[in-house]
């Protein structure tokens, strides 16, 4: 009986693998659209009493289901793998700019932040000296500040 079950699993297996090549399959992109989805479906549960608000939240569900098979199922590999290296950029240019909101908020006791009125580079200089001319590290170009 085992044997049998096994066969059986394998045959589905090798089928499904079959079914499954030259296909997108779940990206990152993907995995976080079926997120979206679980959350549309508890939200739908926890606002049933509100019929439009749950109807709204079911067909937003619906549609992220069918998109997450569309792109599952996709043949077109070179548009889906595109389409998730941008989310997959997006999501580390957050990340990066995050990180420096953080540094800046963490630097801001000790120095004063400018831009230059030439090619906007940002530039740190201690507080407490009063008015400075500040050198941009990158076009060179002088500007006098308070800092």
């Amino acid at each position: 009986m085992r044997e049998k079950f096994r066969r059986f699993a394998d045959n589905v297996r090798e089928r499904y693998d079959r079914f499954m090549t030259g296909r997108n399959g779940a990206d990152e992109l993907t995995q976080r659209i079926s997120i979206v989805a679980l959350i549309l479906i508890v939200a739908s549960f926890i606002f049933s009493f509100v019929p439009i608000l749950s109807w709204l939240l079911d067909i937003a569900t619906i549609v992220a289901i069918v998109y997450i098979f569309f792109r599952t199922f996709s043949k077109n590999t070179a548009k889906r793998s595109e389409e998730n290296q941008r989310f997959v950029n997006r999501r580390y240019n957050r990340a990066v700019e995050k990180n420096r909101r953080q540094k800046r908020r963490a630097q801001s006791g000790q120095y004063r932040f400018y831009k230059c009125p030439v090619c906007h580079q940002e530039v740190r200089v201690p507080k407490g000296h009063g008015k400075i001319e500040i050198t941009c590290p990158k076009c060179r170009q002088n500007f006098v500040r308070k800092s």
